[in-house]
């Protein structure tokens, strides 16, 4: 049988399960993006406001792109299992906060209609870094991006998340409906800036009055988010499904450790979040850069190199000491461009090599290496920027970055093939055949990939060499010989 709210009360006693009433739930909150993070991060938080009577905040989840999870989804009554695992430990808890999922592409106006309702006051998103159609090394909006291209032409029917929030806003404000909250959960840098800079760009493409409206009027409060979400597995919902005693066609997968730090600026209300342990504050850029900068920058030199020495897994790479030193030696010197205190940078660096140890959660390498190019930017080449300007050692962070660019040439060091996910990348069309071009000439030709390098980073004549001394090295000796020989890791 499958899990839905007429099974819930079958479910095992052990299973903590939604503990209100879900049909006096009513929606206020759009979320853009409903995929695994979303369901196993913020969906959670909401969760436990429901849990307290807040039941006026559940979650309209919207896909972009897929149908799958709607599908998954809608004959359980929008609930899904959250499995916590910390490598020899699960705790299972069905979560009730999303009361249905539409997809974009078969209706837009499904999504509009919902955006457009008075009810909504927080729209909120997690649909990765290209999501936001930002040139990432301007910061500036993509105008040559498809999917803009084409909502500017339809503004009624878009496709794109931008072409989706300016059309409603500007929907409410005929309607004379009071504005709602923007609240950005991706890994951006100042995300919720980034939000305001390209939608009110897109807005000014289509009517200044319109764009002059979003800067006056709509919050776009920034956020950091942080928990381990991997790939759900046939496996994962097998086990799943008999930890239930029912069958749930899409559980998601989280470590213990979770947390939401938002700026506190909301223009129509919100859920008392900070009772379900979301921290607010007045600035959340050093929390931010902490993150992207520990986390996720080591996260995606594990992807690159892991994936180039044959480690699927997370838990697998970090048990390497050879890419275990490497990443410690990337936290020395990324924690000097960090604003908060040196020790407290450090203690969060503990916590993270427990976390990537966690063998339960099968973290794979594969799926961090997605849209690489997309997070490359403001991972690791912003911090890197930082070091160069005050002076510091960067050594480990261009390695990280040679590692990429050998890791995207589509085969690992033992010959095997390296498959990809970076559909921007892979749009390029002056990509080098990494198996007959110099090496010096690969790097070369990567460093014309302004999207990703910028103008300025290219021109630095010390990066550009230790960089091209690095990828030489992992070239020619594999990047585990690389680092063993001490070349920059």
């Amino acid at each position: 049988m499958r899990l839905c709210n007429a099974t819930l009360p079958q479910l095992k006693s052990i299973i903590v399960r939604p503990a209100y009433d879900r049909s006096k739930v009513t929606p206020g909150i759009v979320h853009l993006g409903t995929g695994a993070f979303h369901r196993a991060h913020q969906a959670v938080y909401i969760d436990d406001c429901l849990a307290r009577g807040e039941t006026n905040w559940g979650i309209i989840g919207s896909s972009l792109r897929s149908p799958d999870t709607r599908d998954a989804l809608e004959p359980q009554d929008g609930l899904y299992t959250l499995a916590i695992r910390d490598s020899d430990r699960e705790e299972l808890r069905v979560i009730g906060a999303i009361s249905g999922v539409t997809v974009a592409p078969e209706d837009p106006e499904v999504l509009l209609a919902r955006l457009s309702d008075p009810a909504i006051r927080i729209v909120t998103l997690t649909i990765t870094e290209k999501g936001y159609a930002v040139d990432l090394g301007t910061g500036g909006l993509r105008q040559e991006n498809a999917d803009i291209a084409h909502d500017l032409a339809n503004p009624a029917s878009p496709r794109s998340a931008l072409g989706f929030l300016a059309e409603a806003i500007e929907r409410r404000r005929r309607a004379g409906i009071r504005p709602f909250t923007l609240l950005s959960c991706d890994n951006l840098p100042q995300n919720g800036r980034t939000l305001q800079r390209v939608l009110t760009e897109y807005a000014a493409l289509r009517d200044k009055d319109l764009a002059a409206y979003i800067t006056g009027e709509i919050a776009f409060p920034s956020s950091m988010v942080d928990r381990i979400v991997p790939s759900t597995t046939d496996a994962d919902r097998a086990s799943t499904d008999a930890a239930l005693g029912l069958a749930d066609a899409w559980p998601v997968l989280g470590e213990p450790f979770t947390q939401w730090v938002i700026e506190d600026r909301f223009v129509s209300g919100r859920p008392r979040l900070e009772e379900s342990g979301v921290e607010f504050a007045g600035d959340v850029e050093p929390f931010e850069h902490m993150k992207l900068r520990l986390l996720n920058g080591t996260h995606s030199t594990i992807a690159a190199v892991g994936r180039l020495s044959g480690y699927e897994l997370v838990s697998q790479a970090i048990g390497d000491p050879l890419i275990r030193g490497l990443i410690e030696r990337y936290w020395q010197c990324v924690i000097p461009t960090l604003a908060i205190p040196a020790d407290k940078a450090f203690d969060y660096t503990r916590k993270l090599l427990a976390r990537y140890e966690n063998t339960s959660l099968h973290h794979r390498t594969a799926q961090i290496a997605s849209d690489a190019s997309q997070k490359l930017p403001q991972r690791i080449l912003s911090p890197i920027r930082d070091c160069l300007a005050k002076g510091l050692s960067c050594d480990p962070q261009i390695f990280a970055v040679a590692a990429w660019i050998r890791s995207s040439g589509g085969i690992d060091d033992k010959g095997g093939p390296l498959p990809l996910n970076d559909p921007t990348f892979q749009a390029w069309t002056s990509q080098p055949d990494q198996r007959a071009t110099p090496p010096d000439a690969v790097v070369d030709a990567f460093l014309g990939l302004s999207a990703v390098f910028g103008e300025e980073l290219p021109r630095n004549r010390g990066f550009t060499a230790k960089l091209k001394q690095a990828y030489r090295a992992i070239a020619s000796e594999g990047v585990l010989n690389a680092i063993r020989s001490g070349s920059l890791a």
